[in-house]
């Protein structure tokens, strides 16, 4: 498979029900546990990077329930969260995304620490970077900085110049996606956006911006989905959109005509799977990042399990994906590599997350079994080396206060432990 990874690792401290979790991402990464363990709380995480970033942090925190449901809930009282993203962009440059935002009374917040570096690997002594402390900022390559606010995000303003512009289109351009049916089904207006939201309520604008080979891929994977299936296109009425789809019925020599509001939750779900992962602008600056679908699994028939695998490994040589399931059919094809595997389960009301543990990635690689019948048996557990006290005290050595602290006179600069 393509290297299409754009987040390469990921560290949490104190997101919603995760306490710690230290991982690396690859082109396609499944995040497997039961309900409520916290899958989507990781997910989460990095969607509220790309909410902040294409709306601002307060529209991201207030979608969420304000600082108090975001910051973890424990006996310690954490008055912050902490999200840490390394990333390679497919134009040569590497780098992290660090924030850091703690409560502030009577029910708000700041930014305490924000910080992200950028290296050229054709040139590695060349590099930008800058770091913020509740809205100064204290360390940057730039020559003339923008203003800071202890309330905002400092990548927004440095987005401005050509060294970061590049980071923030990236994170900015990712899709997280749990379809809201009946947006999908009810006439949608017209919209310029080339990134399909969230709930699929713009799935209509998205679907007329594919290339005709793009589309007639899709087309291919829906009917293998949904047999019958000849052609999915979007209707105009008046100034609305709706989808259209061409359907083979009983003897009849040519498909009927049926519009969004007569087809089954079923089809219209797997067609927002299929153009949530094959959405995509041919300049690859504009591309979508990364794709993170919630159960995708949902309302669609066991046996079409294998196909939506093909479909999430096909486009993921073009973007990276990230997918939340408890289907064991999913996860049942011989050939799935355990490596992109993310066990998740809960433990004591906190989230436990890791690579897949050393029986289970033994047993899968010996080919004694499935990922998927792991699953039905619930062997399919973290790795417990991965989720010990050692690593969680590995992810509090990542922490940007007092020891990390920058010397600007000596440029000293803050570095993660490999």
């Amino acid at each position: 498979m393509k290297d299409s990874t754009f987040i390469t690792r990921v560290v949490l401290k104190n997101y919603k029900s995760i306490a710690a979790c230290d991982v690396q991402l690859g082109p396609l990464t499944f995040l497997v546990g039961r309900n409520g363990s916290g899958k989507s709380n990781f997910l989460d995480a990095l969607s509220f990077v790309a909410n902040a970033l294409n709306t601002s942090l307060g529209h991201a925190m207030r979608d969420r329930g304000g600082i108090n449901d975001v910051c973890r809930r424990s006996r310690g009282h954490p008055n912050h969260f902490r999200i840490r993203l390394e990333f390679a962009l497919p134009e040569g440059f590497t780098g992290h995304y660090d924030l850091q935002i703690r409560k502030r009374p009577p029910g708000g917040y700041e930014v305490q620490i924000e910080e992200c570096s950028v290296q050229n690997k054709s040139c590695p002594t060349s590099e930008a970077y800058f770091r913020v402390e509740s809205g100064t900022v204290t360390d940057t390559s730039m020559e003339v900085a923008p203003a800071a606010a202890p309330d905002r995000l400092y990548l927004v303003n440095a987005s401005g110049l050509p060294e970061f512009r590049p980071v923030y289109d990236a994170f900015s351009r990712m899709g997280f996606y749990n379809f809201n049916l009946d947006k999908i089904r009810d006439f949608q207006n017209p919209d310029s956006a080339d990134i399909l939201r969230g709930d699929g309520s713009n799935l209509t604008s998205i679907l007329t911006q594919l290339p005709p080979a793009v589309k007639t891929d899709l087309e291919e994977y829906l009917a293998l989905v949904v047999p019958d299936i000849r052609e999915v296109d979007v209707t105009a009425f008046g100034s609305k959109l709706m989808l259209a789809f061409r359907q083979k019925v009983g003897a009849d020599r040519y498909p009927g005509r049926f519009h969004a509001n007569n087809m089954s939750d079923g089809t219209l779900r797997a067609l927002g799977i299929l153009v949530a992962l094959f959405q995509r602008n041919q300049k690859v600056e504009e591309r979508v990042t990364l794709v993170g679908i919630e159960e995708p699994e949902i309302a669609l028939h066991p046996a079409a399990a294998g196909v939506l695998l093909d479909a999430l490994w096909d486009a993921a040589h073009r973007t990276q994906v990230i997918v939340t399931t408890h289907s064991p059919d999913l996860l049942e094809n011989k050939h799935l590599d355990v490596e992109s595997i993310l066990a998740v389960k809960a433990d004591d009301g906190n989230t436990v997350l890791a690579p897949v543990d050393e029986v289970g990635r033994s047993v899968v690689c010996d080919r004694l079994f499935t990922v998927g019948e792991l699953l039905r048996v619930d062997q399919l557990q973290p790795d417990p080396n991965q989720t010990s006290l050692a690593n969680r005290e590995k992810v509090k050595q990542l922490d940007l206060f007092d020891s990390n602290k920058r010397d600007t006179n000596e440029k000293t600069r803050y570095r993660a432990p490999p």
